[in-house]
């Protein structure tokens, strides 16, 4: 018989003797990075998961809220089947298996009362710390679900989330030592303190961080060692060129060993495991390490500095809304999955939901440069006349700046304009003909229905075959439009953006 999903999972668990490991935070990092790969949600980054939020919905609803199964399983099958769009067709993921696999195990985590339904924070909360994507932006994410529209952090709502993020390490039998204690929240964050995003990050990000925390920041590290080589020998288990972390002893000479080795605690010769040892998640050679010491003993080489996190703005941004410039047009759904938002509802959504759809457009990379996502689309479909003039006035004031003396350059606002606007009208004549082919299906339908003919009529069959072909052409070439659209669209808002910071 065919073992339950959730039951399977947590016996590989076993399987895989991650409870040998001596310390409790690689063995809870470990075991979660277990799962991340069982159910493929390293291949899904924290973009793709809020996406599917929103896509789904559950930005429109409050984090209270309860979700019931079968709308979770159609929030899981969705991550999968746009995973697989991205993917080759060698590498697709099995949806329904994994989409099980994910499921059962979100249940066993959060349903502790078998009621088969899990509160929406819960669903945000899990996906996106178990997703794959920078530690950074999962936190910046995080943070725009726990603070007010004045960008403080609501201190009740760190508590939640807490107990939230200390549900995972529970699923893998790791609550002995991480665990949720009352007014926690109050040895990171002092109730008087106001915190904004960058005092967040600065707290969870820091070495070693908090203490019910630190397994977190070991399992993004996990993920960036696995495919690390080192070029040496494990001077424990004799192995050469092994990956992940490397420890070496800081008294025993050239001693060193394989992550596997100095977890479970085995040594060899005169080693102690009391012995003070350091990590490294890369390898450099002794003789380039003799020539960098040589060259900073000289002063040719300056102490690299410690690695700064990139700041936020404190208060939370206004997204410029461009709807009014190109309508939204839903695309075709071609996973059996309907987008599962709705319509728009002016303030419908609280501040939280806002950043839900402003996360999927930007991130940051290290350097605090921003970078356009792709997947996201224009936002709300209500647009007032006042942000119509703002974006036309910052349009002018770009195209007049880009000016040079020997002669006017051309505006790459107005271009994208018109190659947008041009887009929009082919858009609308495949829409069109799409619709007109379905009108075409139905009639033939009715006619077949009508006349009673037998399903096996040739010339019948053979015209619905031909028109479901064309169908799913102009369906396609709609998707491309679309996805062509988006990022001319997410191209303007860069150059709002620019402008903006130019004029400040």
């Amino acid at each position: 018989m065919e073992m339950e999903p959730r039951v399977a999972i947590l016996q590989d668990l076993k399987i895989q003797s991650f409870d040998t490991i001596r310390f409790a935070s690689y063995r809870t990092a470990c075991k979660l990075r277990y799962v991340q790969k069982s159910t493929n949600l390293h291949l899904v980054d924290i973009w793709n998961v809020i996406e599917a939020f929103r896509e789904n919905g559950l930005n429109t609803l409050e984090p209270q809220n309860e979700v019931s199964v079968s709308r979770l399983e159609t929030l899981v099958s969705s991550l999968y089947h746009n995973l697989n769009k991205r993917l080759p067709p060698t590498q697709q993921v099995p949806v329904d298996s994994k989409a099980s696999l994910l499921l059962n195990w979100l249940l066993a985590a959060y349903s502790g009362d078998n009621s088969g339904k899990i509160r929406v924070f819960s669903i945000k909360v899990a996906l996106a710390i178990m997703c794959a994507g920078k530690m950074v932006d999962k936190l910046r994410y995080v943070f725009s679900q726990i603070s007010d529209g004045a960008g403080q952090l609501i201190h009740w709502k760190l508590g939640d989330f807490l107990r939230e993020v200390l549900a995972l390490p529970a699923a893998v039998f790791e609550s002995p030592t991480f665990h949720y204690q009352e007014a926690l929240e109050s040895e990171i964050f002092p109730v008087e303190n106001k915190i904004t995003v960058n005092d967040f990050m600065a707290a969870l990000m820091s070495e070693p961080g908090p203490s019910c925390l630190v397994w977190l920041s070991l399992l993004h590290r996990l993920a960036t060692v696995e495919t690390v080589v080192h070029p040496t020998i494990c001077s424990v288990c004799l192995r050469e060129n092994f990956t992940g972390f490397r420890y070496r002893c800081q008294r025993c000479h050239a001693y060193q060993l394989c992550q596997d080795c100095f977890w479970q605690g085995r040594v060899s010769l005169n080693h102690q495991n009391d012995h003070e040892v350091k990590e490294y998640s890369s390898y450099k050679s002794p003789s380039k390490q003799i020539g960098h010491s040589l060259r900073k003993s000289f002063r040719c080489v300056p102490e690299k500095p410690n690695q700064v996190l990139p700041r936020f703005p404190e208060q939370p941004e206004k997204t410029l809304n461009l709807s009014h410039i190109v309508p939204p047009s839903p695309l075709p759904s071609h996973n059996g999955f309907n987008d599962g938002g709705g319509a728009m509802i002016p303030g419908m959504y609280d501040r939280s939901s806002t950043l839900d759809s402003r996360a999927t457009g930007l991130s940051l990379d290290s350097n605090g440069t921003s970078v356009t996502r792709g997947g996201g689309g224009a936002g709300g479909a209500n647009s007032n006349d006042e942000e119509h003039r703002l974006i036309a006035r910052y349009a002018a004031r770009l195209a007049q700046e880009s000016r040079t003396p020997g002669g006017s350059a051309p505006d790459p606002v107005q271009i994208g304009l018109d190659s947008s606007r041009a887009q929009r009208e082919l858009i609308m004549q495949l829409e069109s003909k799409n619709k007109e082919i379905m009108r075409e299906i139905q009639k033939l339908r009715r006619q077949q229905e009508a006349e009673q003919v037998a399903p096996e009529s040739p010339a019948l069959m053979t015209e619905l075959r031909a028109l479901r072909q064309r169908k799913g052409e102009l369906e396609g070439h709609l998707g491309a439009l679309q996805d062509s659209r988006r990022q001319l669209m997410g191209q303007l808002e860069g150059l709002m953006r620019m402008l903006k910071n130019h004029q400040t």
